[in-house]
């Protein structure tokens, strides 16, 4: 039941999984501890974010300055619930073309090059955006011509003028979504289900080194805390209803098995996993020697831990190993879910070990030094 809000939203194609501020802010601190620099002169684009609601605008906005951002860039979907419903911040739309009947949904477009404090309260905040966007100031909000789909012509076309993507993409779409990026070349920092990394589109670029895990893991056991519309809010699975700065309710859920996914260095990925010897596990913690899997050559590790380290060959280690893996101290060599590789060779698809199949496992081995 843990994970029923997402399996619902996966089947109606209902992904209104929108981000807290405090996991963003947490987030992009690793990256910056990193690098100061790794956001300035650079055109962050979100689009999967309604700028209405969205807690990614919100970040970038109000941190324009300090990360030294060229242009903010950030686009809604059509058919978002809450489009164009936030607006007593933002004031109406004068460019939005007035409709008969019921008022007309829009995909928006924000594009910010500017903030500063412009009603002289000695702070800047969303309020001097808002007012900088109504007087059309050096900023921009106008609606799309489509819906706002990131595989549009028009979407994509931002996308070419963008550097770094950062957002909570569709869950049911993060196949299309992560490729793409790929495909055009662009750095990100998205939010994904672990699951992912077994998709034939994601595998290869973890296997590689094109794409990892992000920083924040550990937080809430590898969970997050999403804030979702009433409509698809499921009250056994709502953890928690706040109230927002509009007064409206906000609903508050958990989702087991979140990850950021991103090709930002940061430094988590290039600390060492402290290890025992196989003898030292042996004695410690499994009271008996490795086994080793039926149809291959390689050991099979149930236990991140319990990686030893000076064994030469292949192992098998689960998935969460991704969280703690570090490039220069190991090497990824393939799956068993056959999904990047080869099925002839080693780690083709499927692991036995008596008689009985292994869950997801990833094959690894210690990088000779």
């Amino acid at each position: 039941m843990a994970n029923s809000n997402l399996a619902n939203a996966k089947r109606t194609k209902n992904d209104e999984f929108y981000t807290q501020y405090s996991d963003i802010q947490k987030e992009i601190e690793a990256y910056l501890d990193r690098n100061p620099d790794v956001f300035r002169s650079k055109v962050v684009y979100c689009n999967c974010d309604d700028p209405f609601e969205s807690n990614f605008f919100r970040y970038f906005v109000l941190n324009f300055k300090k990360l030294g951002l060229k242009q903010l860039i950030t686009t809604s979907y059509k058919p978002s619930p809450i489009a164009n419903t936030q607006l007593q911040l933002f004031g109406d739309d004068k460019t939005l073309t007035k409709s008969k009947g019921r008022p007309k949904i829009n995909a928006n477009k924000f594009i910010i090059n500017e903030v500063h404090d412009i009603d002289g309260n000695g702070e800047f905040n969303l309020k001097d955006i808002a007012k900088q966007l109504r007087a059309n100031k050096h900023n921009e909000w106008t609606p799309l011509e489509g819906d706002g789909d990131f595989r549009s012509d028009e979407s994509i076309n931002l996308l070419k003028q963008s550097d770094i993507v950062v957002t909570n993409p569709p869950f049911s779409l993060f196949r299309e979504y992560i490729k793409q990026l790929v495909d055009f070349n662009k750095k990100f920092l998205i939010i994904g289900n672990m699951n992912a990394i077994t998709y034939i589109e994601v595998f290869p670029l973890l296997k590689e080194n094109m794409v990892w895990l992000g920083n924040n893991y550990k937080v809430n056991a590898g969970a997050m805390f999403f804030e979702i519309p009433e409509k698809i809010a499921n009250l056994e699975q709502v953890r928690e209803i706040k109230t927002s700065e509009s007064g409206k309710k906000v609903y508050i859920t958990r989702v087991q098995g979140i990850r950021w996914f991103t090709n930002l260095d940061h430094g988590r990925r290039h600390q060492p996993l402290q290890l025992m010897t196989e003898a030292e596990i042996i004695k410690f913690s499994t009271k008996k020697p490795f086994e080793k899997y039926d149809n291959y050559d390689a050991i099979e590790i149930s236990l991140v831990k319990n990686i030893p380290s000076d064994y030469k060959g292949v192992m098998g280690v689960p998935v969460s190993f991704l969280d703690s893996y570090n490039p220069d101290q190991f090497e990824i060599l393939g799956s068993n879910r056959g999904v990047d590789q080869d099925p002839n060779k080693i780690y083709g698809r499927g692991s036995y070990l008596n008689g009985k199949e292994i869950y997801k496992r990833l094959f690894i081995r210690h990088r000779k030094k």
